[in-house]
């Protein structure tokens, strides 16, 4: 009995015993029968007779999809739901075969790649890139860790078919990813993710040439010192004209930001800027983050920064993500950095950042109707009451992901866009990229910063002003894991559960209407229902009696989770206490959550 033959009987015993899942099973089989696999055959089978089945079920129990950010997840050496050399030889291959299905005949044929500072980047990178020019593409190779900002810039600046950017995000160490890139520099958008899925799918033997050779023979261009510079130019174009007087604390949380943030923020005037030490070395562990996150949605991710703050007198502590697309950020409450400080919502950082690009916008004559504003269906509405008080458009008809709002940008003229924004922290303006932008977002918040301290007042006064102005808004995501093998299928449950029976009242709030934008239905208390005009999408929305509150639903296209989004409002009314309103909102939050939780387990 060969290898294969004896790895097989392995899994087929497995299998009966219920050790192995039928779905792992099934994609074991391929991998132990397919001629292209072949070289993991040994591997598998070492797994097999050492009894190794909790790791085959996590390695094969699916295939690794495309989602709202790319494909990405835990490395391991063999594996269809992980990623290694074969999932990222897939993935490139695929890609290649797609846009040279949909290339004009005899065009030129080229492709950015980046990476960042996780663990195998460059590796996969230059794996990427082998197998890019064994497709026939030429490719532009950004050596040393990158933004992915910087990687969909390139994309643009190099007019490149395509881009590859390796990156897991703000994942835990344990991962990485692949983000493809369309020739506008966005992300995929449908039909070509579902079309690169496809010829993914369908790879068989992944051909390479050796990147050193592809380098030396001009296939491979180094263009990361071109692309720094003009990135960098294009960003400080951003930049708003005002004071710079403010003390910047900023931490890149073990990933690419400082290569970027710190030259531009000196470029940009500001002199009293501190790399927070501990966290400044490219690690793809993220040692000194807690729990090896680095992702600034989590509050505790600022607590280090924050005491650093305290003690040099900062008015603004900065963070970004491994890839430095997000930020987030806080600030002291009064004008006082030794006192209390507030960790902001990315909703929030929407809103105090579209505010700003607005009013610069409008102080220097340059903001007219025509210019736009674009954000997503679970986005605050603040920064859209904000746009309508400064008479421009709003586009948030979108689902989750900025490549939707990439999408939005070149439906509409570019030129007149302003701003764009997401919940999950992150930011774009200008139209020289397609993907949020960490480096300009940190770029306009201390500006911000700049700018309030100067009219003697905190980042908390000005977000109280537009409470004022547009409105008090909370809003809070969580999200409900549906953990075991059976946890995608409870979370469909949940899902189908919501469609057929959604629940009458949540926290206090009567709920008058469900809107299906997956069928495009909405559907009213009484039972009664219409067309819901939109894009198509697992997302269900329930709107309650009082205007401005809702919560959306969806599920992830990767893990068994279910992301609720609320959303609590009270209108502007003269001389009412704000802190009593907030208050309130934040009961009502609490309360929706508590009955949101319950409604998900059944």
């Amino acid at each position: 009995m060969d290898q294969a033959d004896n790895a097989l009987s392995h899994l087929t015993a497995a299998r009966e015993a219920g050790q192995i899942s039928p779905s792992a099973a099934e994609n074991i089989r391929h991998w132990l029968s397919e001629p292209r696999y072949a070289d993991y055959v040994g591997s598998i089978g070492e797994h097999l007779a050492e009894q190794k089945f909790a790791e085959l079920n996590e390695a094969f129990w699916k295939v690794l999809e495309f989602g709202t950010g790319g494909r990405r997840g835990k490395m391991y050496e063999i594996g269809t739901a992980v990623i290694n050399e074969r999932t990222m030889g897939e993935s490139a291959s695929g890609l290649a075969t797609y846009v040279k299905s949909q290339a004009r005949p005899g065009a030129k044929l080229a492709c950015a790649i980046g990476y960042d500072t996780r663990h195998h980047s460059r590796t996969f990178a230059c794996l990427s890139a082998e197998i890019m020019i064994a497709a026939g593409f030429e490719v532009y190779f950004l050596d040393g860790y990158h933004s992915t900002p910087s990687l969909s810039f390139a994309v643009r600046h190099k007019q490149c078919s395509c881009g590859i950017m390796i990156t897991a995000s703000h994942n835990p160490p344990s991962d990485n990813g692949f983000k493809a890139y369309w020739d506008t520099g966005a992300q995929l958008i449908p039909p070509y993710d579902a079309g690169v899925i496809d010829c993914v799918m369908k790879v068989g033997q992944i051909d390479r040439v050796d990147f050193e050779t592809a380098r030396t023979d001009g296939r491979i261009i180094f263009c990361q010192e071109e692309i720094d510079a003009a990135y960098m130019k294009a960003v400080l174009e951003q930049a708003q004209p005002g004071p710079r007087g403010a003390t910047i604390l900023y931490s890149p949380l073990h990933g690419v930001g400082s290569s970027a943030v710190l030259p531009i923020l000196a470029r940009d005037g500001f002199e009293d800027v501190e790399e927070f030490g501990p966290q400044a070395s490219p690690d793809g562990d993220f040692p000194n983050v807690p729990g090896h996150v680095s992702n600034p949605e989590n509050a505790v991710v600022f607590d280090a920064l924050i005491k650093r703050a305290k003690q040099i007198g900062a008015d603004l502590a900065l963070a970004t993500d491994p890839d430095c697309d997000r930020i987030g950020f806080a600030a002291p409450k009064t004008l006082d950095p030794d006192g209390e400080w507030e960790i902001f919502t990315g909703n929030q950082i929407a809103g105090l950042l579209g505010d700003y690009v607005l009013s610069k916008r409008q102080q220097a004559g340059t903001l007219s109707e025509d210019n736009f504003v674009v954000t997503t269906l679970v986005t605050t509405q603040l920064l859209r009451r904000i746009a309508d008080g400064y008479g421009v458009k709003t586009y948030r008809n979108l689902l989750v992901g900025f490549k939707w709002i990439a999408m939005a940008i070149d439906e509409h003229n570019p030129l007149d866009f302003a701003f764009g924004a997401e919940e999950s922290y992150g930011y774009m303006a200008g139209h020289y990229a397609r993907d949020k932008d960490g480096p300009v977002a940190t770029m306009l918040a201390a500006e911000l910063a700049a700018d309030v301290k100067a009219n003697g007042e905190s980042l908390r006064d000005r977000l109280l002003t537009l409470f004022r102005r547009h409105g008090c808004h909370a809003e809070k995501t969580v999200s409900v894991y549906k953990h075991g093998e059976t946890g995608m299928e409870e979370m469909k449950a949940v899902m189908t559960r919501l469609r057929e029976a959604p629940p009458q009242v949540l926290g206090d709030m009567q709920v008058i209407q469900s809107r299906d934008y997956l069928h495009g239905t909405t559907t009213f208390a009484n039972g009664s229902t219409e067309p819901l005009s939109g894009p198509v999408g697992d997302l269900i929305m329930l709107d309650f009696q009082a205007d401005g509150n809702y919560v959306a639903v969806r599920p992830s296209g990767t893990e068994p989770k279910i992301k609720f989004y609320m959303f609590a409002y009270h209108p502007p009314e003269d001389g009412a206490e704000l802190s009593a309103i907030e208050a309130m909102l934040e009961q009502r939050i609490s309360s929706l959550e508590h009955d949101l939780q319950k409604y998900a387990e059944g």
